[in-house]
């Protein structure tokens, strides 16, 4: 049993990725692999097969890993909210909220949970691949660290540093995070990968002789820029800053980039679709009056976030939309906006409030404390689905007499207006199956694309990413360092 550990000189370093690609990798070599990250935060997150919630990057590992995902390879899982607090997620489920002056405590009396996860992992496979989050180079949070070295150190795990050099200055983040990290740290740290390479990489080997002397570790190989990457859906909402706009066909679909996004992979089997482009309205710009559909994304923080999108002025350009009769879909917290009113009488999100909706919808919504998570599967606009569900608050009202969905248990779920242009959803993953996608799309007159399930693009792009790491890492080198033993025996406790 091994278990080797990737951290970052920075986030979005592109570690989330390399973990997965890994797992992949050598689950093809016949190992049994499973992905741990002892603390994550992130707004969006995945149901597991034992009835919690996980990053989202630790349910795709899980994927890469061919096992269902499951609370102890996320143990801690930290979503931000509004007013500087996050809610605090502890083996998949809420353990309360944490604010900026209890933060540092709350995390390292954590440690003991994560070890319990972490020790049950190991025992269930071959070797375990681990992620760090954010950076050790950030020394002013090294106190209490429950994520990076404070984890390792505690495991005894070896440490292989990730640079990214397409974002420039990869020598200095190697080395510079190798000399300003406390030395018991630094010897955990048994090599490094340049990730993100453009070019021929050839023209790096002076640059990468250089970090092994300068810092004294050694590479384990130069990862060029792996297209399939895109294809992947990612955790961190910066994503969407940095690509505002997908390219597609001639109609539009327009959603815009809230404070407190959540889930918006949501929208990433749209990208499957020749025949739409996928545009992410960031703040500051207007929703373009030319859009077919508006797509109104989930949300950590509902009534914070309908109050930045009135105040982006987003709320004139929807109802200007609607009035045209084009077609808006709201899923979980987007369904929430869409109604009369949203209660939060127990002051979940802030102090204790009602809010009015954008009016869409005659539904009103009260939040409450219990969080629904579980996988759910249905049929909505005469297609079938399986996605999940993950809110806290109920929604009810005339509307709902008209369900987007009716689930498999009997259950309705969701509502839509009498004119059939208006429809909200507490489904997540809807789109991922791509009959349910195109049902969708015909109502905007776009022809059917290819039928390519989401599940099938991701597996596809996993293996593309596994066997490029297998080109251009020593994973050889890295099965060393974990001290990976090859068992032919399932996966004890962990369903694949």
């Amino acid at each position: 049993m091994g278990a080797v550990m990737l951290q970052g000189t920075g986030s979005d370093v592109g570690k989330s990725v390399l973990v997965a690609g890994l797992c992949r990798a050598l689950v093809k070599r016949g190992l049994r692999v499973l992905p741990f990250k002892p603390q994550n935060m992130s707004n969006n997150a995945a149901v597991t097969s034992d009835g919690g919630e996980i990053g989202r990057a630790q349910a795709l590992q899980a994927i890469a890993c061919k096992v269902e995902p499951h609370t102890d390879m996320n143990p801690v899982l930290l979503k931000p909210q509004a007013d500087r607090t996050s809610q605090l997620i502890v083996h998949g489920q809420v353990r309360g909220i944490l604010g900026a002056g209890n933060f540092r405590q709350a995390r390292g009396s954590l440690l003991g949970e994560v070890m319990a996860s972490y020790d049950r992992l190991r025992r269930a496979c071959d070797i375990v691949v681990v992620e760090g989050a954010g950076s050790p180079a950030e020394i002013n949070l090294r106190a209490g660290d429950i994520a990076n070295m404070g984890f390792a150190r505690e495991a005894g795990v070896p440490v292989v540093l990730v640079g990214d050099i397409d974002r420039g200055g990869v020598i200095a983040a190697i080395v510079g995070t190798r000399t300003i990290i406390d030395p018991a740290d630094a010897a955990m740290i048994e090599g490094f990968i340049i990730n993100k390479f453009r070019g021929d990489p050839a023209l790096f080997t002076d640059g990468y002789a250089q970090i092994e002397s300068l810092s004294g570790w050694r590479g384990f190989g130069v990862v060029p820029w792996l297209n399939a990457t895109a294809r992947l859906p990612s955790e961190d909402a910066v994503v969407l800053e940095r690509s505002r706009m997908r390219a597609g066909g001639s109609k539009l679909i327009a959603c815009p980039i809230l404070p407190r996004i959540s889930n918006f992979d949501d929208l990433d089997p749209l990208k499957l679709e020749s025949g739409v482009e996928l545009r992410m309205v960031p703040p500051g710009r207007l929703i373009p009056a030319e859009a077919a559909l508006i797509i109104l994304p989930g949300s950590k923080a509902t009534i914070a976030d309908l109050a930045a999108l009135r105040g982006e002025g987003w709320d004139i350009d929807i109802l200007g939309h609607h009035r045209r009769g084009g077609l808006i879909l709201g899923l979980c917290g987007g369904y929430q906006m869409l109604g009369k009113s949203i209660a939060d009488p127990n002051g979940l999100e802030g102090p204790a409030c009602v809010v009015n909706g954008l009016g869409l919808l005659d539904v009103e919504t009260t939040l409450h404390a219990h969080k629904e998570l579980r996988p759910v599967s249905g049929m909505a606009m005469g297609a079938p689905f399986e996605g999940y569900e993950m809110h806290m608050g109920q929604t009810s009202g005339p509307d709902t007499k008209r369900p987007f969905a009716m689930l498999s248990d009997g259950r309705r779920d969701g509502a839509a207006n009498a004119a059939g242009t208006v429809f909200g959803s507490y489904v997540h993953g809807l789109l991922a199956d791509a009959r349910l996608r195109h049902a969708l799309l015909s109502r905007m007159a776009v022809e059917a694309g290819g039928g390519v399930d989401y599940g099938v693009s991701i597996e596809l792009a996993l293996d593309e990413i596994a066997f490029a790491l297998e080109e251009h890492l020593d994973i050889d080198a890295l099965m060393v360092l974990a001290k990976a033993k090859r068992s032919t025996s399932g996966l004890a406790g962990f369903r694949t």
